[in-house]
């Protein structure tokens, strides 16, 4: 056997320990969470006074959104990771989502959905997944700069100058990064030509050189698919404020809910499961629109537990089960 072979065994080793610790300290957090933030005699109260029609739609619509992030997701693997297995797509997502619950910010979510893919470069598989949550970033962030503008010519009385010129100046910055993000020379001759071209480099371009794949097709599609999902999310707030303050008043929901959205995003929480900023923003948004704290922090909690505990609990046992491949 030689130095190679034996060098080879030792990081196959390795890395199955790593995923095993890995495993663990994704297990060891999603219990922390059980124990330390959830109050089943809060929840089952709040829940003997809600709507629970509109409980349930809001709950049925995280299926939607599980499949448009998978869906999502596939698109990416399929251009980037030259994947196309479902079964692979699907337990990356759910690795991801449930790493990505107990870390600050979500950062675990990129090294969760590797583990799925041990065949694949721990960097491609990061690139692949900083590229796939770009777009919903991107649309986070434009819809909610629309939304903070006009909460701020509404409830502050800005004057309409001021707003004018903040529509302007947001509508250029992202109508020139789509261009920019839109364009086949960004990719192949500004950054991959340098890359190509770097001593230092060279190893760095050879994993990441699937990248310049993407094309105009690729971010239509992921726009469109990002517009959606984002939507089904705002629709999910909306319905769960509707259903504990048995409350209409659905626009407002759906505008408090970029709201919210925008501040947790422009405000990256060090908290587990981006709770505390997420709250802090329903109850300062929500009481603005006249409606209860109590009525802000439920929504807010149930929209915690069926997009991000629910699915990572999912995340938790499919992390737990062995793995042959």
């Amino acid at each position: 056997m030689n130095v190679n072979t034996v060098s080879e065994n030792i990081l196959t080793k390795n890395k199955s320990w790593l995923i095993i610790i890995v495993k663990l300290i994704i297990a060891a957090g999603i219990l922390y969470y059980l124990v330390s933030y959830i109050n089943y005699k809060e929840i089952i109260t709040a829940i003997e006074g809600a709507n629970i029609n509109l409980l349930m739609a809001a709950f049925a619509l995280s299926f939607v959104n599980i499949y448009l992030q998978f869906f999502k997701w596939k698109i990416t693997c399929k251009t980037v990771l030259n994947e196309s297995r479902n079964s692979k797509i699907f337990t990356s997502l759910f690795y991801g989502l449930s790493a990505g619950s107990i870390t600050p910010a979500r950062v675990g979510e990129y090294f969760g959905r590797a583990i799925a893919f041990k065949n694949k470069p721990l960097l491609q598989v990061t690139a692949a997944t900083l590229v796939d949550k770009f777009f919903p970033l991107m649309i986070v962030v434009f819809f909610g700069s629309m939304a903070i503008i006009f909460f701020l010519y509404f409830y502050y009385e800005v004057s309409v100058y001021i707003v004018f010129s903040l529509f302007i100046v947001v509508f250029t910055l992202f109508y020139l990064l789509t261009i920019l993000i839109r364009s086949e020379n960004f990719w192949n001759s500004i950054l991959f030509f340098r890359l190509n071209n770097s001593k230092h480099f060279n190893k760095l371009f050879l994993q990441l050189q699937s990248l310049s794949k993407l094309d105009k097709k690729y971010f239509t599609r992921m726009s469109v698919i990002s517009i959606l999902f984002y939507s089904c999310f705002l629709l999910q707030y909306a319905l769960l404020v509707s259903a504990f303050s048995h409350n209409t008043e659905i626009m407002n929901y759906l505008w408090a809910g970029n709201l919210i959205m925008f501040v947790k995003t422009v405000i990256p929480p060090i908290s587990f499961g981006e709770l505390g900023i997420r709250e802090g923003a329903s109850l300062f948004f929500l009481t603005k629109f006249g409606e209860l704290p109590s009525v802000a922090f439920n929504a807010s909690i149930f929209l915690f537990i069926i997009n991000i505990l629910l699915p990572a609990l999912v995340g938790l046992i499919l992390l737990l089960k062995k793995n042959d491949d």
